[in-house]
């Protein structure tokens, strides 16, 4: 007689959901397998990259993500709690990360610049294939940030984050909420365009590099220490800090 293919339950709780078809939401899932796999490889096929999840209860026991998944089972998974002590339970990572530094995929350029204005280290690059931005996340312990939920399914990355908005803006205030960094802010003190640190930069220094005009209204001035770009505060760092005042205030 042909051996019943094994059966396993999986509920996903909180903005995991988000990853599931409507249909399949907050609700328990079954999975058919002939085989054991493990619980991360089953978790992913449901399309939840493994880098949005802190716990893994199996039967009442917190797993690993080699755990390998049996007849019966009953899978329970867990976002990753920013805030929430979750010991003794088995966190799948180290703490999370609260001095955060990003990476961003190819399409999060206006992102990038947004971030970096609010004065979080961001590493962007308009050409960065798929492999360069796992690597970076690993060896930088830097947090991905993508639309592509197959990027956070690689192995390498630990900590990722797949973003529900699709405005830059929208995105910023999501990025902000979900990692709890409004008293992590430290607004234009980062270059926009390389990401590296702004200095105060004496006027005689930059006369060079700034029009005329620009010189007789101010007297304050910033220089990247990286590329040498050179910031004043004219009327479009009055714009984006109403911008950034909205952005605290809602969060």
């Amino acid at each position: 007689m042909e051996k019943a293919p094994a059966r396993a339950g999986f509920r996903f709780y909180a903005e995991l959901n988000e990853h599931l078809p409507p249909e399949s939401r907050y609700r328990t899932l079954e999975k058919v397998f002939a085989a054991p796999g493990t619980v991360k490889d089953m978790i992913e096929s449901f399309g939840v990259p493994h880098t949005e999840i802190d716990l893994i209860v199996a039967n009442r026991c917190s797993v690993d993500f080699a755990y390998l998944v049996q007849d019966g089972d009953r899978i329970a998974v867990y976002p990753m709690f920013e805030s929430l002590d979750v010991t003794p339970e088995l966190r799948l990572r180290a703490l999370p990360l609260r001095d955060p530094k990003f990476v961003l995929d190819v399409h999060l350029g206006k992102l990038a610049a947004y971030l970096r204005m609010l004065g979080f280290d961001t590493e962007y690059r308009s050409s960065s294939s798929d492999e360069e931005l796992a690597r970076i996340s690993a060896g930088e312990h830097r947090i991905l940030l993508t639309r592509d939920r197959g990027l956070l399914k690689r192995g390498a990355v630990t900590h990722g984050y797949w973003l529900r908005q699709t405005d830059s803006r929208r995105q910023v205030a999501e990025v902000v909420r979900r990692f709890d960094l409004i008293g992590a802010i430290r607004p234009f003190t980062r270059c926009m365009a390389c990401n590296g640190a702004l200095q105060a930069a004496p006027k005689d220094q930059v006369l060079g590099q700034i029009p005329a005009r620009t010189a007789e209204l101010h007297r304050e001035f910033q220089r990247c220490a990286q590329c040498g770009r050179v910031f004043w505060k004219g009327s479009h760092y009055h714009r984006m800090r109403v911008w950034i005042d909205q952005l605290i205030q809602a969060s």
